[in-house]
């Protein structure tokens, strides 16, 4: 299990993260999202002890990572910017992970090597984005870590391979109680994917649930009335957004759905609709009720 307690860094006086704190269970994926420039690099750095949080802590099962060569050697960090030595090869790859990692399983990554279809003898700096993107994925892998840290897991690759990478992950887990952290742009494949979903935005932790909570405790509501219906009816229901189009009122609800579909029935709709909100709409209201948002009015004075 990995505790976060409370952590801070700054750059240059640039405050990249803001007193975070969250749990990563052991044998889950945890997945991460965020706005451009919201700390997930930064943060997995942290994670993996890259770098040094200005304040808090990191205890990777119980023991402080910071300058601990025994919790640092449990993990397997792959970043959004790749790096390989200049000139290698995936033989000569497997031989400084080998070398670095006692559990390297060189079984393991010729099968995988085989089934990303990369060329062992091949330089790796010939290899396209994506195809360096499988080469790190199939050397993290072999390496065996208890945890897995992945930076923009995706990044690259085709939706063949992102389903490939995502079974990997997915197996490792099962298979041996692999802990993985990854973060994506693409809130589609952290919906298929992860246990937990958490969100950063400018540097502080806003969001972290269960992916199934985190679907079923909002929902949406398309209601209409014979009368004309104000948000103050509504008082008794948590409505997060409320706006009306036209006859029709719209509504993002958390609670009860049960519970507050009988309320609104006690108003005699003509209309009433209740829909699942997408991860993705649940990320884009979180946002946009933390004042991030782009509207008509910013996309025309850019396109000014």
């Amino acid at each position: 299990m990995i505790k976060v307690d409370n952590i801070s860094k700054s750059f240059g006086g640039t405050l990249a993260l803001d007193r975070v704190s969250c749990t990563v269970s052991e044998g889950s994926i945890y997945g991460m999202i965020g706005s451009n420039g919201a700390g997930k690099s930064t943060f997995l750095r942290v994670l993996s002890g890259v770098y040094r949080p200005d304040s808090g802590s990191v205890t990777v099962d119980g023991e402080a990572l910071w300058n601990n060569p025994s919790a640092k050697g449990k993990i397997m960090f792959v970043p959004d910017e790749l790096f390989f030595l200049p000139g290698a090869n995936m033989k000569r790859m497997e031989s400084l992970y080998a070398s670095l990692f006692p559990r390297f399983d060189k079984k393991r990554f010729s099968e995988l090597t085989e089934a990303f279809r990369l060329d062992p003898k091949a330089q790796i700096n010939s290899f396209s984005k994506g195809m360096k993107r499988q080469a790190a994925t199939a050397l993290a892998l072999a390496a065996r870590p208890d945890y897995l840290f992945f930076d923009e897991t995706f990044d690259g690759l085709d939706p063949i391979m992102r389903h490939f990478v995502k079974r990997l992950i997915g197996e490792d887990v099962l298979d041996r109680g692999t802990t993985a952290v990854i973060t994506s742009h693409s809130l589609r494949e952290l919906e298929d994917t992860c246990d937990q979903l958490a969100m950063l935005h400018r540097g502080g932790l806003v969001l972290e649930s269960d992916i199934q909570d985190l679907k079923t405790d909002k929902f949406k509501i398309q209601v209409a009335y014979r009368e004309e219906i104000g948000r103050e009816a509504f008082a008794d229901i948590d409505v997060k957004h409320f706006s009306r189009q036209g006859s029709v009122i719209n509504m993002i609800v958390s609670g009860d759905r049960e519970k507050t579909v009988e309320k609104l029935k006690r108003l005699d709709p003509v209309l009433l609709e209740v829909l699942p909100m997408t991860l993705e709409e649940v990320f884009v209201y979180e946002l946009e009720s933390l004042g991030y948002a782009y509207g008509e009015n910013d996309i025309e004075g850019v396109l000014k």
